[in-house]
């Protein structure tokens, strides 16, 4: 199973992870608010992700790491 940890705080809201996630795990928190002032991306399912890395691969600034 994968672990996918996200720097919330250094995410700036692009979407560009929820538009690739092959599983549809990954969406913007309605709650949460970052330092920056910005609804940061979440995993929604962690035992759903594949750890394709996907979303760290389109994430210009690099806030995920998948661990295997």
């Amino acid at each position: 199973m994968a672990r996918v940890i996200i720097d919330m705080d250094r995410c700036k809201g692009c979407r560009l992870c929820t538009t690739v996630c092959p599983k549809k795990i990954v969406e913007m928190s309605k709650t949460k608010i970052n330092a920056q002032g910005f609804h940061p991306a979440q995993i929604t399912d962690e035992g759903q992700c594949i750890a394709c890395a996907m979303c760290a691969r389109i994430c210009p600034d690099t806030v995920f790491k998948i661990e295997k």
